[in-house]
């Protein structure tokens, strides 16, 4: 969660909370939690910290404790311990300095940190770039009489007229670099009073470029060191030698990985986990461990904060093989999603380049019941990632599974150490490990049946009935992955506390629901079973033991090859000029619908002499190198000579592209700019035809149309779009629709088909399913609305999102956020309402009290009701904080609460 939203709120007008991370204050007796934000002003930084409560949502959750001017006469550097720097996963442990006064901090590991540490070093290197003018920080002294240490504030007039007598000396400029790893406290003090003498030398400091320690190089990583944004294209063609010429300088060494996933149902632990963790023979080097369902209440649904994620922490720490010490790398978390990845003590130090990322496939793609948590990271010389999914549930639902797993694929993106790197995919990683309650099921047998063929332990013919094998077989999902052969039996579903199958009204069918798999070479599976003695949970855990061979570094065949290589390249250094050949030039997109991903490939062959970078640039006074709807992918990158690379020029129009593509304002053309360095610029044309939708169009212009939109000529959905912005107040004429057909398609058979729906709005449909619907919208065709009660359900949810003018327009926002509280009130903003989005709340709201009144069966609520719609309805015309969410969540629920006479 983002915890700035709540220092914004503590603000005055034109101050800016950028980033806000939380830490750890570090004090003679212990440890507190803070919140440290850093807040701009005209150009004008400080850090703020503040004491806050578990989860910071509202300015009422902190109170400020004491603020940091940026001057400079600040510093900060990292004092971490050698025994911390050796562990890649460890928080990273700060001095922050100002005048006379030193602070530290535990910040967490992770990007998220890096990001800060980046921010407070660009708000320094401001500082710098003032010179000679100093910073005047007035707007700091009315918090005087807020924070809560009375002494942290008088000190900034003093500081401002210290810098002038020192002629702005920058004593903070040498202890703001990096400290050595064994730098001590004495040595660290020496060095603070020793940087006053030479301040003098400089008179405009220099950006501290190193403010901090970012990211540890280990021998394991030299190669991927050459990608960091300070070396140039001479190392970058020594990177592609060095990954190309890898055997050269590489041995396999064999490590164990122990992989285990457990859905825990939302219980706490009742269990030591030593069964299921401690149950190998010898320690593993290395422990994935993924949990499912790991809190089950609305109030994580809603803001992913749980007292269970330490619970079951401590209960893993607790579990791991006793014969080893290890290293907690990484936590991450998605709602109740969770994996956590360990390490031998003696391996932590060839972690490296680690980075955790989350995705939602909840509805519209955005909730994180279900989705997926991953790490990627460097061992040693090998990429791994490691993936612990939740897929949708239910027996019927294996396409929406297949579906999920797509999107993990294609959304889990990983920023690099190089900023100008393309993200990576899952995909791209040379060891994937993927685990989790997949959820797919056993088909075509009837339950007696299958228990049957577990009691005689059948379960080859069991598996030929599982989901997961038919969609493998058929190449529907986990192309290239592994699974170990399954001679254990289903995982789920059992009464809790017991081994006896389900035994509620449902009556479950047994399923192998909780799955390891794997994609890579030289991995061999040592184990792979469950584990039937943990009762926690109506799932059992499941175990595998991996034996992988990770690429590690010979020292002096790297030398000798990192050698040869350079002596190679100074023989062709400035000798020629780069070039490449352009497979075509023109692309035509034709038949471009909303939310349909196209995509046509560009395929540049390196024809010169020596190795190149490509990379598409910006043209003039343009944000982009592309417009919005468009992305080349990869968009920049190195060719070796003779290489090729193919590039994915993808399509993709979405609600904030497809209203000015309606009303025919855009077009679907680019000219896109390769530039090549030290050689030439190619131009490369898209165009396209995008055929208008009612996703994406206003009421108003929908209102006047009683015929399909795609029946209509372009001009006219471009006068009628015209006529929306300009009388969005007027009357409406006589001839226009009380609401737009397309919404009452939609809502009328909910209303008829799933008014007892269970999960509705909850749960997603199918992206096949949507375009069928879609279509049929745009088109007429055919009558009546394909595809699931879900399908239906998500379909109205986008619909409702990608209105260019949301039901309660822009204009109405702040008096809805000024008078949540009173029903009357909220009611009169209502009837103020332009005719045709007046009618539209009504229609929407009326549907979803019947909803309410089936709540037993669908079991949908007001609360979630509000959550949803209120989020698509009452829209902010810029960024909306927690606080404004809630106001509107309570605007609505006064028209979802039945009238009483």
């Amino acid at each position: 969660m983002d915890q700035s939203v709540a220092i914004q709120e503590t603000l005055d007008d034109g101050e800016n909370c950028l980033i806000a991370v939380q830490c750890l204050l570090l004090l003679d007796n212990g440890t507190e939690s803070r919140l440290l934000g850093l807040v701009e002003h005209i150009k004008e930084h400080a850090l703020f910290m503040f004491m806050h409560r578990r989860m910071a949502i509202t300015g009422s959750d902190v109170t400020l404790q004491k603020i940091i001017p940026i001057s400079y006469d600040f510093s900060v550097v990292e004092v971490s311990s050698p025994e911390e720097l050796a562990v890649v996963g460890a928080d990273t442990r700060l001095r922050v300095t100002f005048l006379n006064e030193e602070i530290e901090f535990k910040l967490p590991f992770g990007s998220h940190t890096r990001l800060f540490l980046s921010e407070v070093n660009r708000a320094w290197c401001d500082v710098c770039e003032q010179y000679p003018k100093s910073p005047k920080f007035d707007w700091l002294t009315k918090y005087q009489k807020s924070a809560k240490e009375p002494g942290s504030l008088p000190s900034i007039a003093a500081s401002t007229g210290k810098i002038a007598k020192r002629e702005r000396s920058h004593s903070a400029d040498t202890r703001g670099h990096k400290e050595d790893k064994h730098t001590n406290s004495s040595t660290d003090k020496a060095r603070g009073e020793g940087a006053h003498e030479n301040s003098q030398e400089r008179v405009k400091g220099e950006g501290r470029n190193e403010l901090v320690r970012l990211s540890t190089h280990t021998v394991s990583n030299k190669a991927q060191m050459l990608t960091m944004p300070q070396f140039g294209l001479r190392d970058t063609l020594i990177k592609c030698e060095l990954l190309k010429n890898e055997d050269a300088y590489t041995y396999i060494e064999n490590f164990s990985f122990f992989l285990g996933t457990y859905n825990v149902n939302g219980q706490t632990p009742k269990e030591s986990l030593r069964s299921w963790l401690g149950c190998t023979p010898q320690p593993p080097d290395l422990y994935c461990i993924g949990f499912q369902e790991l809190d089950l209440s609305k109030e994580v649904f809603f803001f992913n904060d749980t007292p269970k994620e330490q619970e079951w922490m401590k209960a893993v720490s607790e579990g791991l093989h006793s014969d080893a010490k290890y290293a907690l790398v990484k936590l991450v978390r998605l709602v109740g999603i969770m994996l956590l990845f360990y390490v031998k003590k003696e391996h932590a130090e060839h972690i490296s380049d680690m980075e955790a990322e989350t995705v939602g496939t909840g509805i519209m793609g955005r909730m994180g019941n279900k989705g997926a948590v991953a790490v990627r990271f460097r061992f040693h010389n090998s990429d791994v990632c490691v993936v612990n999914a939740h897929l949708a549930a239910h027996v019927e639902e294996y396409e929406r599974r297949n579906q999920d797993y797509r999107d993990i694929c294609s959304r889990m993106l990983f920023r690099q150490l190089d900023p100008t790197l393309s993200p990576l995919t899952i995909m791209k990683h040379s060891i994937v490990l993927w685990l989790g309650d997949l959820n797919y099921r056993i088909s075509d047998l009837e339950v007696d049946h299958v228990k049957d063929l577990i009691m005689k332990k059948d379960f080859e013919t069991l598996h030929n009935h599982d989901q997961l094998k038919r969609q493998m077989d058929e190449e529907a999902v986990f192309v290239d992955f592994l699974e170990g052969e399954i001679e254990f039996q289903p995982t789920y579903k059992y009464d809790m506390g017991s081994d006896k199958w389900d035994t509620s009204e449902k009556c479950r069918v047994p399923a192998w629901c909780d799955r390891i798999l794997w994609k890579g070479k030289n991995i061999t599976q040592r184990h792979y079973r469950s584990h039937m003695t943990l009762r926690t949970s109506d799932h059992k855990p499941v175990s595998s033991l991996l034996e992988i061979g990770i690429k590690v570094v010979n020292e002096e065949s790297y030398k000798r090859t990192l050698e040869d290589i350079v002596r190679s390249l100074d023989k062709l250094e400035n000798e020629c000029i780069p070039s490449v050949c352009l497979s075509k030039s023109e692309f035509h997109f034709k038949d471009v619908k909303f939310m349909q991903h196209r995509a046509e490939t560009l395929t540049l062959h390196n024809d010169g002499q020596v190795p190149c970078k490509f990379e598409f640039i910006k043209k003039l006074d343009e944000p982009a190198y592309c417009k919005p709807w468009l992305t080349a992918n990869p968009s920049r990158g190195f060719l070796a000579q003779g290489d090729s690379v193919d590039i994915d020029l993808e399509l993709f129009v979405n609600r904030s592209t497809a209203p000015e593509l309606n009303s025919g304002q855009q077009q679907l053309e680019d000219i896109l700019i390769l530039h090549l360095e030290r050689g030439k610029d190619f131009f490369i044309s898209i165009s396209g035809s995008y055929l208008s939708s009612c996703f994406g169009s206003s009421i108003h212009t929908l209102c006047q149309l009683k015929e399909p939109i795609q029946d209509m000529p372009l001009e006219t959905i471009r006068e009628l779009s015209l006529m929306a912005t300009s009388e969005t107040n007027s009357p409406d004429t006589e001839k226009a629709l009380d609401i737009p057909k397309e919404l009452w398609m939609m809502v009328d058979h909910l209303y008829r088909n799933a008014s007892k729906q269970e999960d509705l709005f909850q749960q997603p449909g199918l992206r096949s399913e949507f375009e069928e619907i879609r279509d049929c919208l745009d088109t007429g065709m055919p009558d009546t609305l394909p595809g699931s009660n879900h399908s239906v359900a998500e379909a109205l949810l986008l619909f409702l999102d990608a209105l260019p003018e949301p039901v309660i327009p822009f204009s109405f926002y702040q008096q809805c956020l000024e008078c949540y509280f009173t029903s009357g009130q909220c009611k009169m903003i209502i009837s103020m309402l332009p005719q045709c989005h007046k009618n539209v709340f009504n229609y929407v709201t009326a549907f979803l009290r019947e909803l309410l009144k089936n709540s037993a069966h669908n079991r949908l609520d007001v609360n979630i009701l509000a959550t949803v719609f209120a989020a698509l309805l009452i829209r902010s015309p810029t960024k909306q904080d927690i606080m404004e969410k809630r106001k509107t969540q309570e605007f609505f629920q006064h028209f979802l609460v039945q009238e009483t006479h």
